[in-house]
């Protein structure tokens, strides 16, 4: 099972809806477990018998499930993972699809702001420790794109420094139709796959669209 905590906002859904198509059982996690559960009845309802999809209050998604996905704004992700620490199973594959957008402290969605660690991904991974495998992924798709039912024209770019992590992550990128997930290397790189994100938004900006996406050329998969 994989809980997606954030799983109520636009991305986190749009990674639960096209996971529960793709067979997948999932676990909606949110603050208020009401709200999570209201959500994961409506995805339920669009992909019918295709997958399992249940709502939780975020502790109790976390201590059910192996696979963690987090897609939280920057502003809450260090509290929030601070909290839920004690909850993750020895051995959790933590997957985390933070952007660190200056929005987050009243700037502007195109810039991102300096982590001392260097990225968010880094910063999750000091928070829940050694315990718990971590990934920076997920960062780079359309949440508008991930709530329809097209293939999404977008590559996943995978940052670990953990084998394992970056195979559970690479192999749920590849089940969301039209997506390649691609190695980027260790951990440290989500830090520039974290700025690119922001400059995707400077794209769909400028350009007046709500989906653009990378494509990695020239390394023949």
């Amino acid at each position: 099972m994989i809980a997606i905590v954030g799983g109520t906002g636009p991305e986190g859904s749009g990674l639960a809806l096209r996971w529960a198509r793709a067979g997948e059982s999932i676990i909606i996690g949110s603050r208020d477990a009401e709200r999570a559960q209201a959500r994961a009845s409506q995805i339920a309802q669009t992909v019918g018998l295709l997958g399992s999809v249940e709502g939780a209050e975020n502790t109790t998604a976390v201590k059910t499930c192996d696979i963690v996905v987090l897609a939280v704004p920057f502003a809450g992700q260090a509290e929030l993972l601070k909290q839920l620490k004690p909850s993750f199973r020895p051995g959790t594959v933590l997957i985390d699809a933070t952007v660190p957008l200056a929005a987050a402290v009243g700037g502007r969605p195109t810039r991102v702001l300096g982590v001392w660690q260097g990225s968010a991904a880094e910063q999750a991974a000091e928070i829940v420790g050694k315990n718990v495998s971590v990934a920076g992924a997920f960062h780079s798709l359309s949440a508008t794109v991930l709530q329809g039912d097209q293939p999404v024209d977008c590559d996943v770019i995978v940052c670990s420094d953990d084998d394992r992590a970056r195979q559970v992550a690479s192999e749920l990128a590849t089940k969301i139709p039209g997506v390649r997930a691609i190695d980027g290397g260790k951990l440290e790189n989500a830090r520039i796959v974290e700025a690119m994100t922001a400059l995707l938004i400077t794209l769909n900006i400028r350009h007046k669209v709500h989906g653009a996406g990378w494509r990695v050329t020239g390394l023949g998969i």
